[in-house]
């Protein structure tokens, strides 16, 4: 795409002119009004001004617009040549007020040129809404205007493009934010899970100390239970005891009658 065309209309080559084209407006009006406007405030200043515009020296050339309107603070034709001048060494928000100011020149051709020029100053200075109803009303005032067509179109464009750039990088913030929400929400979820899995952990751990310590004090208990008790014999085990004593003793007695009934006899000799 091309960029906002600046030469060699107005800005560079017409800009110029405007200064001279007024003058020659100017001088045209002489001839209806002979030696009257010869001497009118700050002529003498422009048209320095012009010429020196012409060599490039912008600083110095600025500096007769602005003294001729120091001698005539209402010419109008100053301030668009001061417009020029500012255009020139980029000081686009001098520019723009100067501008703004010609566009209430008489002439309905240099108001179509000073408006065509605060097209291109708000362009510089990014304006593109302002830049479009600029360069439509030095259509307006010159349907004709080549350079003027070119621009609002290329203006319109450069503006639908930077609206589509803007929705697409408003769609990437969008995705990005939505992206980094779900990545804390992940991260969050992880988090909570590793913790849920330590309590796990640290309550099975202690379900398990717990059943240690309950096993172990039973089996202390059990311990003493045991200690303490005297062995009870079942009664098969009872009987039996029994009846062993009962055998003994038996014994023993038939022992001890046998013993009281016995008779020594004595030996022979």
């Amino acid at each position: 795409m091309k960029s906002v065309r600046e030469q060699p209309v107005r800005v560079n080559r017409a800009c110029l002119g405007a200064g001279w084209l007024a003058f020659l407006l100017v001088g045209g009006l002489l001839l209806t009004l002979p030696g009257a406007l010869w001497a009118q405030p700050g002529r003498k200043q422009v048209q320095e001004g012009n010429k020196l515009y012409e060599q490039g020296k912008y600083d110095e050339a600025l500096v007769q617009y602005q003294d001729a309107l120091i001698d005539d603070p209402g010419n109008v034709i100053a301030e668009f040549n001061v417009g020029n001048a500012q255009y020139k060494k980029k000081k686009y928000e001098e520019a723009l007020k100067a501008y703004q100011k010609a566009t209430t020149l008489e002439d309905p051709l240099l108001r179509s040129q000073a408006y065509y020029n605060l097209g291109n100053t708000l362009y510089r200075l990014g304006k593109l809404p302002e830049a479009i109803l600029a360069y439509k009303k030095a259509l307006e005032l010159n349907p004709n205007d080549e350079d003027a067509k070119y621009n609002l179109e290329y203006v319109r464009a450069k503006l639908k493009q930077q609206s589509k750039k803007q929705r697409q990088n408003q769609q990437q913030q969008q995705r990005q934010k939505q992206q980094s929400g779900q990545g804390q929400n992940q991260k969050k979820q992880q988090q909570n899970q590793q913790q849920q899995n330590q309590q796990g952990q640290q309550n099975q751990q202690q379900q398990q100390q717990s059943q240690q310590q309950k096993q172990q004090q039973s089996e202390q208990k059990q311990n003493k239970g045991k200690q303490g008790q005297v062995k009870r014999l079942t009664k098969e085990e009872a009987e039996r005891l029994l009846d062993a004593l009962n055998g003994k003793e038996e014994k023993l007695l038939k022992k001890q009658r046998m013993r009281g009934g016995s008779v020594r006899r004595a030996q022979d000799w």
